[in-house]
């Protein structure tokens, strides 16, 4: 095997062991020393230059940006994500026909679909889908971001919030769990307006929070103008926080009429 090749074999082999024990420092060292020995290999996008270790090197170097993909989650830099997903989507697009299927791709496109969603790219997001073939739009992975999509867009927000307990692979709760946040801001923005108040019982359906307690946090953390009192949730002293616009009705009146003036003159 090629010098080089053996090294990056060697260090990306510390790279896992040091992903699996979650030291996320060292993952960061040891990634940043295997991209710039990556731009060694001049079999790599955007070079493909044929060589004899041409598939070795692809398939390490696909390995590798998986690894960083994965890094990224685990870090939750969402910038870090998006770089490390385009360093490794022209494996999957560009050269996917010569090397053998990663077990990793459905997954992490899928995975990419999910951060569109919760940046609210839904342009975008369907943009990257329309470039899937058939057999990917089948996969769990791809089918779960497509139907948390319908959903979110539906309204259908108790479909989101329950869809995080069945996520297709482990990668996905980090994501998960920021798009149930802005589904629970939602849900908690749409409620205050609706109603004065809710039992406690009511507030955590509407929210499909388990217990007492979680309800007491997500109101501390997230809406500290909410108050709990006598077994009620009260949404009247955000409603009297929220800023009352006047409608500037003669003003609008006003117009109105020059409107019909002007129209009568044309006419």
């Amino acid at each position: 095997m090629d010098p080089k090749l053996t090294e990056v074999s060697q260090l990306f082999e510390r790279l896992k062991a040091s992903l699996m024990r979650n030291d996320l420092d060292n993952c960061s060292n040891l990634l940043s020393q295997l991209k710039v020995m990556l731009t060694g290999f001049r079999s790599l996008p955007p070079l493909f230059e044929d060589s004899p270790n041409a598939v070795q090197e692809l398939t390490i170097a696909r390995n590798i940006y998986e690894h960083a993909v994965v890094l990224s989650v685990k870090a939750e830099d969402q910038d870090a994500f998006e770089r490390d997903f385009f360093q490794l989507k022209p494996y999957y697009t560009d050269i996917g026909a010569r090397l053998p299927p990663s077990s990793q791709e459905y997954p992490i496109l899928g995975l990419n679909l999910l951060r569109l969603l919760v940046q609210n790219r839904i342009a975008e997001f369907h943009t990257e889908l329309e470039l899937l073939s058939t057999n990917a739009l089948e996969n769990p992975c791809i089918k779960h971001a497509v139907e948390l999509e319908q959903s979110f867009m539906e309204g259908a927000y108790n479909r989101v919030l329950s869809a995080r307990q069945t996520v297709p692979h482990e990668t996905y709760a980090y994501f998960m769990d920021l798009l149930v946040k802005t589904v629970r801001d939602e849900i908690a923005g749409c409620g205050e307006k609706a109603y004065d108040y809710l039992s406690i019982i009511d507030a955590k359906q509407m929210l499909m929070i388990s217990s007492d307690q979680e309800l007491c946090t997500f109101i501390t953390e997230e809406r500290p103008d909410w108050e709990i009192k006598n077994g009620l949730v009260f949404f009247q002293k955000a409603k009297e926080s929220a800023p009352c616009k006047e409608i500037p009705s003669l003003q609008l009146i006003n117009q109105t009429l020059s409107y019909a003036r002007e129209l009568e003159r044309i006419v």
